[in-house]
């Protein structure tokens, strides 16, 4: 018993003396290094930093951040990446983010504050491999990116989002079988950066996250995979393999309508699928798209007018509405197409192009009277249509410009109007189905 008390006595002291040397050894090493690297002096920091990192690696959370310094700056002041220098301290670098990772649960267990996750310091380790790697293998950045990303969601920063869809790109570009995954990785990375904007105070983050964002949506328009016909070609089989499977078909739909794909058989199809599994907003304007390109009129504006229930933003019920008000004029249905116009514009004042719609079809079918003079006063009734538009909606300006141009062309003249009993300034009704009046002028 006597014997073990004394064991346990012996390796109890040699413990304590192990940690009373470590720290006399750490302790002053990482004050050196500290001090260093604050004054930008990484030299002399390096060595004393290595004996810390090495010996005590917890003693201080701010070791690894003075060595991510260190290490960064030896790397970017020796540009011949295929030195031994160079690559010595590369795997240095990549050595620090694997031992971070690895002992950010025990800094977390002793309540250090640490300001990354161990998802979040892979993220990190993939960028710095993507910018110093002497040879960059693009599978294995993709690899820690998407691990990163896919545990670490919204906290994800907003270099990793766009790294993880950078190189997605570029394994397309090197790989087309790998254009569907890049698509993936797309609404995946967008999503995420459009719920972390939702929820982010700080203004220097979200303005990082915007600015990510932006370049994230033009990086999916220049990569060649948003075309509508590569599209249809992706998701064409897709459709009909997941045709029951409603959150693939959502997917599908949404891509294909933010890329303008609404013409589309697979955007169609899908459309129609998701539709009979569960209506919404989007699946039943492809299913009115649908409906039209048979033919359908009457069931195209049926499924608009369902979308038009479902959807809650009134912006987009404008635009519903507008869409279903084209179909009825295609059809030469003008009393219903200026009807759906009318709506667009209650759903949305601001609205400009259903003004330019109703003016379209006064001035195609402005016939109305026995009387041709009468009959040009529809012009008049038109341009107060495109004036409307121009006022509310600075889009649709120039475009109403010219229309109005054109109409003033058709408009009678005051001494034919004088003859009828009419002069500048008087009212006419525009009969028929038009049922307006307007002023003379």
């Amino acid at each position: 018993m006597k014997i073990k008390n004394l064991l346990a006595t012996m390796l109890l002291s040699a413990s304590t003396m192990a940690v009373v040397a470590q720290n006399e050894t750490c302790i002053p090493n990482s004050s050196i290094a500290r001090e260093a690297v604050k004054a930008g002096n990484f030299k002399d920091a390096y060595e004393p930093w290595k004996i810390v990192i090495e010996n005590c690696p917890t003693l201080r959370y701010y070791t690894f951040t003075d060595g991510f310094n260190i290490l960064k700056n030896f790397l970017e002041t020796n540009k011949d990446r295929k030195s031994a220098d160079y690559q010595k301290y590369f795997g240095e670098l990549m050595d620090l983010h694997d031992k971070r990772m690895k002992y950010i649960p025990e800094f977390l267990a002793n309540n250090v504050k640490v300001p990354i996750s161990v998802e979040g310091a892979l993220g990190a380790k993939a960028l710095d491999y993507i910018q110093y790697a002497p040879q960059m293998n693009l599978d294995q950045a993709y690899e820690w990116l998407t691990t990163s990303v896919k545990a670490d969601k919204t906290e994800s920063s907003a270099s990793v989002l766009f790294y993880l869809l950078d190189t997605s790109a570029k394994r397309m570009k090197n790989n087309p079988a790998n254009k569907e995954q890049f698509i993936q990785d797309y609404l995946m990375a967008t999503d995420l950066a459009d719920q972390a904007l939702a929820t982010e105070t700080k203004a220097s983050a979200k303005k990082a996250m915007e600015t990510v964002r932006g370049n994230m949506d033009a990086l999916f328009i220049n990569s060649g995979a948003a075309t509508c016909e590569s599209l249809q070609d992706i998701y064409a089989p897709k459709v009909e393999a997941e045709k029951a499977n409603l959150a693939a078909l959502k997917e599908i739909v949404k891509v294909m309508a933010m890329m303008g794909c609404r013409d589309s058989e697979a955007y169609l199809q899908a459309s129609l699928y998701a539709y009979q599994i569960e209506p919404s907003a989007d699946a039943a304007q492809g299913c009115a798209a649908m409906a039209f390109k048979k033919g359908d009129i009457d069931g195209s504006v049926k499924f608009f007018d369902e979308a038009m229930e479902q959807e809650t933003d009134n912006n987009k019920k404008a635009e519903i509405a507008f869409k279903a008000a084209n179909v009825l004029a295609s059809a030469k249905r003008l009393a219903a197409a200026r009807n759906y116009a009318n709506k667009a514009i209650s759903f949305n004042p601001n609205y400009g192009a259903p003004y330019m719609l109703i003016a379209s079809l006064y001035a195609g079918n402005y016939k109305w009277s026995d009387e041709p003079i009468l009959n040009k006063c529809t012009f008049f009734l038109a341009i107060d249509k495109l004036q409307r538009a121009k006022s509310v909606d600075s889009s649709v300006a120039e475009e109403a410009n010219k229309l109005i141009q054109s109409y003033s062309a058709y408009t009678p003249e005051a001494k034919d109007l004088f003859m009828l009993g009419y002069k500048a300034g008087d009212r006419v009704n525009i009969g028929g189905w038009i049922g307006e009046s307007t002023t003379i002028r």
